[in-house]
């Protein structure tokens, strides 16, 4: 099916090429064309200099056939899967030169554009590279980076965007670790803020994204299966995890993040402690009394808290919050839901949980 198309201006009002007619306008701004996409013709505009052409538009796998000045060209759409915001997503894994992504780019945007899409991401592999200039020229931005690719937004309707921002927190945990004797299991880093400083603290760190090296896919790691492998790496102690006793949130923290920090109480397993040499200058197990009356424990409004939490629940004055596994209707795989299980016990709302 022939459409004749003309480059021409007319401030973003339609035309449609009817059947055997040729339409000519004056052209100042931009080209429109109309093709046949899934069986349906849509109009498409994109922003050229000015010339008349002519055009043969038909769908092919993601190939349009464009004739311009009687040679006819190909230009193919990004692939894409439909979000559930009315936008798409585009995930590059092939090796292609800059300008014809930049080609593929605008024709697609131009068709999203007459579909009424509104955001567009693109997800870039590190190994392709060479193609963000031409994405950013396009008005595309950075909406966050991981260690194998990166990720691009742009938004189609005017006025001002609605994507979501990039992840705003980072998760630590902190262990809390008593054994019979009312020993707590301290470490003394060999780097941080602590370092050379004396001080004995809890074993702590950040819970890990857990990549997939092969694949780079993200697994993600639980808030308790954190704490329990911070405690194995840094004094190969085997715990089991109890429950989280409190948490913080705190901002313009790491790279100017939020922070969210876990104290979380584990049950020993073992009691031989082998300390983490890259990490870690000195591990011991030190008496309750003697922790609580370091200086920066005293100091410090958070440690003294923190401190009053632990003997709360020791002297056991104070229930923290335990993980319920559970799945929801979004998504089959494990997640937890940490609840005050002592105060549910008996309740109705504990058995139409564990109904």
């Amino acid at each position: 099916m022939i459409r004749s198309l003309s480059t021409h201006s007319f401030l973003y009002s339609t035309v449609i090429f009817p059947l055997g007619r040729t339409t000519l306008l004056p052209s100042k701004v931009c080209k429109v064309y109309s093709f046949l996409h899934l069986g349906n013709w849509v109009r498409a505009r994109i922003p050229v200099r000015t010339r008349a052409v002519s055009a043969l538009m038909s769908s092919k796998s993601g190939m349009e056939q464009v004739l311009v000045e009687n040679e006819v060209q190909q230009v193919r759409l990004l692939d894409s899967v439909n979000d559930d915001h009315g936008g798409v997503t585009v995930e590059l894994s092939e090796s292609m030169d800059s300008k014809v992504f930049a080609s593929m780019l605008k024709a697609s945007l131009a068709l999203w554009r007459s579909q009424g899409k509104r955001g567009v991401w693109i997800k870039l592999p590190i190994e392709l590279v060479n193609l963000v200039e031409a994405a950013v020229k396009e008005g595309f931005w950075f909406h966050h980076a991981e260690p194998k690719y990166l990720m691009l937004a742009f938004w189609i309707p005017e006025g001002a965007h609605t994507l979501p921002a990039n992840a705003s927190h980072r998760v630590g945990v902190g262990a809390f670790v008593m054994n019979k004797k009312r020993e707590v299991l301290v470490v003394q880093e060999k780097s941080g803020i602590f370092r050379g400083t004396g001080v004995w603290k809890f074993p702590t760190g950040v819970v890990d994204e857990k990549t997939t090296e092969e694949l780079s896919i993200l697994q993600g790691e639980d808030i308790c299966a954190a704490a329990m492998r911070e405690v194995k790496e840094e004094t190969a102690i085997d715990t089991e995890f109890v429950e989280v006793l409190a948490f913080r949130q705190s901002h313009k923290s790491f790279f100017d993040k939020s922070d969210l920090f876990f104290l979380c109480m584990l049950r020993p397993l073992s009691f031989d402690i082998e300390k983490q040499e890259s990490e870690i200058e000195d591990a011991q197990w030190m008496p309750w009394d003697e922790y609580v009356a370091q200086p920066f424990v005293q100091k410090h409004e958070l440690m003294k808290h923190l401190v009053g939490i632990c003997k709360a629940k020791e002297d056991e004055a104070y229930f923290g919050f335990s993980p319920v596994p559970i799945t929801s209707r979004f998504s089959d795989e494990k997640s937890y839901l940490y609840v005050n299980d002592r105060d549910l016990k008996g309740s109705k709302v504990r058995m139409s949980l564990t109904a």
